[in-house]
Order: C-alpha cells, then sequence, then structure tokens
C-alpha cells in the first residue's frame, strides 16, 4: 500500500493520535458535494452527504463509507470511541452515540487534517 508523506503536524494527528484545534481545520465548515479521502492512504473515507453541523469545532458526519472505518475495542468515557481509518490504521477522531443530532443518532467527530476533500466524486 502507498502512504502518502505527511507534515509533522500530520504525524501528530495521523500516527500519535492528536488532535487538531476546534474550528481550526479546513473542511469544518465545507459544505461541497464529493468524497472525504484519507489524507495518508487515500482511502474513501466519508461521502459529503453524510456530513452535518453539530457545532463541535471539527466536521461531523452520521455514516461513513461502509468499510472504511475500524472502531477501537474501548470507549473512552471522555472522548468516545476511537475511530481510524480501516486501509491504514491512521486516527481520524471518535464517534459518539445517544447525543440524537441526526436521526441516525451517530456522530464520526473527524480531525479535518485526517482527509482530504474530493469535490464532485
Amino acid at each position: 500500500m502507498y502512504l502518502n508523506p505527511l507534515t509533522e503536524e500530520e504525524k501528530r494527528v495521523l500516527i500519535d493520535k492528536g488532535t487538531e484545534m476546534p474550528f481550526a481545520g479546513e473542511y469544518v465548515n465545507n459544505t461541497a458535494h464529493g468524497v472525504y479521502v484519507c489524507r495518508q492512504c487515500g482511502a474513501p473515507l466519508y461521502n459529503s452527504k453524510d456530513k452535518f453541523e453539530s457545532t463541535c469545532g471539527w466536521p461531523s458526519f452520521d455514516q461513513e463509507i461502509p468499510g472504511a472505518i475500524k472502531r477501537a475495542s474501548y470507549i473512552d468515557p471522555r472522548f468516545g470511541q476511537e475511530i481510524t481509518c480501516a486501509s491504514c490504521g491512521g486516527h481520524l477522531g471518535h464517534i459518539f452515540e445517544g447525543e440524537m443530532l441526526t436521526d441516525k443518532n451517530i456522530r464520526h467527530c473527524v480531525n479535518s487534517i485526517s482527509f482530504k476533500f474530493i469535490e464532485g466524486k
């Protein structure tokens, strides 16, 4: 599998499981139509139709592309359940359930730096 070269900040989040500052990410307010792909390996992760405004400070989705996300086996009561790219293991963010923000009742809270957006796909 080919892995894209990462900047130090991208490594801090994707490899070292860091978090970017809220409301600072490039895709927090993105409303264009397209697909979000893993910054590290390019695997498709989310469709823009599943993105919603949660006011949490990070891009939020209520559904992933089937098979794209892997959930950690544990849930941290402070941060929810960690999610990673199923293809390369890059850290994406966390999942929260039971917030009633959408009909699906789930929020994938994802660091903008963990993915790239491809418009129109």
